[in-house]
């Protein structure tokens, strides 16, 4: 027998060896069988992986159908070195794991491992006591209503002197503008005024903070896309070696993760500084800085969980709402309508400043924001892992270490949830005789749910409204491929790929002005 035919007979072997193992370590030890399940197929040995490689180029899609067509609207996977996983998109399962039984679903030790470097401990990265603090110290300052009130007056000064004179411009020049480019800046500017009282004139500006703001967005944006990439590894160690080896895209993180940090670094040294000179103006960063216990390091931790949550959410949110009007001129004419009554009832004019009040009034607009998240959440899933093994109360088994998610893409996407009118944007359903209604957030977590829900639910509502009503009232315009729904990037949030590029046009219009 020659040199290869040995090798490959004891390949065989070793193979053969591994599947019996695997059969009676599933099979006779008690852990749920999982070639009955309805939903990821799993094979001997392999488990999930061969369907995972061939859907993770459109994994949400994918999911998706696999939980359509589950009984429950839940899947169970496994792939080798003893991981298992649940995926849902049942309400009862999701109020199960966000509310009722909290504890035993934290973020866990692989989550945060694998978003470590580029998120440190901040708040939408840690468990338990750390998390606890810098939930209850941020809870206290977005309820405060000087900060809503700043938020407000924050967001108008943004909108009339950097926003609509960067859509003018294009107006005027018929130029493609990148309408989640554009986004994308003016919350960025947004969040370090809120968040630091730094504000860096990303948006329609030229000068030093212009350039840095630019050039932290792109290594933000970096960091953001390559960290998630790290979930989506078939083999876990090729992870460690590349990490450890410091090549491919674990160096393109690296050297991005290092921008991000100098950025926040300089923050964080800067209101330091300040701190000693009493100034007076108060931010959410000056609560944290207020206990000197806080390092630097987990400050910085703070500063980029901020940016994260005040940036990339609000900007993916409102860029797939401006696309599904863009291609629904009734849409807009509605919304419009609704503007221009609240102008009428008010005597405003089109630039003057809206209201708390007014923002309340705004209920078609409203019911098309929440419409076009629940479409297109901009977290499209949310990761725990199990602490105790139990039974999910669709009757799923969850084993101890379980990866366990929550698709919040695919719940929007659920017959049993929306009806069969589920895949259409129809705002209306969010309308009772005019008004806005709620959702359960467990029917709609796409502001998560239970002790963990957003802390800016409400600064983000009054941002997008604000944004959108002055976009809309002021310009028409046209996505340039409004005919097929855009290609999204697996990132942390739903950044559409490529943006969004649009034309401008300044909107005739018979309201007052």
């Amino acid at each position: 027998m020659d040199l290869f035919s040995l090798s490959l007979l004891l390949l065989i072997i070793i193979l053969s060896v591994i599947s019996l193992y695997l059969y009676y370590y599933q099979y006779q030890l008690n852990v749920p069988q999982l070639s009955h399940q309805i939903g990821f197929k799993n094979y001997p040995l392999l488990g999930a992986i061969p369907g995972f490689l061939r859907n993770r180029h459109k994994f949400l899609q994918w999911t998706t159908e696999m939980l359509r067509y589950s009984p429950t609207n839940t899947a169970v996977f496994f792939r080798p070195h003893n991981f298992y996983g649940v995926i849902t998109a049942n309400p009862l399962n999701v109020e199960h794991m966000l509310k009722t039984n909290f504890e035993n679903y934290p973020k866990g030790d692989q989550f945060i491992s694998l978003l470590d470097d580029f998120l440190g401990r901040g708040i939408f990265n840690s468990d338990g006591e750390l998390w606890h603090v810098q939930r209850k110290t941020a809870s206290y300052e977005f309820n405060t209503k000087s900060l809503r009130n700043f938020i407000l007056q924050n967001v108008v000064v943004e909108i009339k002197t950097r926003l609509v004179p960067v859509l003018e411009k294009a107006s005027e020049l018929g130029q493609v503008l990148d309408i989640q480019d554009v986004l994308e800046r003016f919350a960025f500017d947004n969040v370090c005024k809120l968040a630091f009282n730094v504000d860096m004139g990303c948006l329609g500006s030229v000068g030093e903070g212009a350039v840095i703001g630019t050039h932290f967005m792109a290594a933000f944006q970096e960091a953001a896309t390559l960290s998630c990439d790290r979930f989506f590894y078939v083999f876990p160690p090729l992870l460690k070696i590349k990490k450890f080896l410091s090549i491919g895209s674990e160096r393109r993180l690296k050297t991005a993760v290092f921008a991000v940090h100098k950025f926040a670094d300089n923050i964080i040294r800067s209101r330091l500084e300040s701190k000693k000179e009493e100034i007076g103006e108060e931010d959410l960063l000056s609560r944290f800085i207020e206990n000197d216990d806080n390092s630097p390091e987990y400050l910085r931790d703070i500063v980029i969980s901020f940016i994260l949550a005040g940036r990339d959410t609000t900007s993916s949110a409102l860029t797939w709402f401006f696309w599904l009007i863009s291609t629904r001129p009734g849409i807009q004419e509605k919304i419009l309508n609704e503007l221009e009554a609240i102008r009428v009832r008010t005597g405003k004019r089109i630039g003057d400043t809206y209201g708390i009040d007014e923002l309340k009034d705004m209920n078609y607009l409203q019911a098309g924001i929440y419409e076009s998240m629940r479409l297109f959440p901009p977290v499209p899933i949310d990761t725990k892992a199990s602490v105790n093994e139990e039974i999910f109360p669709d009757g799923t088994f969850v084993g101890i270490g379980w990866m366990v998610i929550c698709q919040t893409y695919a719940m929007g996407r659920m017959e049993s949830i929306w009806g069969k009118d589920c895949e259409e944007f129809k705002p209306e359903r969010w309308l009772e005789n005019g008004v806005f209604k709620q959702e359960s957030p467990f029917r709609y977590p796409v502001f998560h749910a239970g002790p963990r829900i957003c802390l800016g639910k409400e600064m983000a509502i009054i941002q997008m409204k604000s944004i959108a009503a002055s976009v809309i009232e002021r310009f028409e315009f046209d996505a340039v491929c409004k005919d097929t729904c855009p290609n999204f990037v697996m990132a942390l949030t739903l950044r559409m790929k490529g943006g969004l590029p649009v034309t401008m046009r300044v909107r005739k219009t018979t309201l007052p002005n």
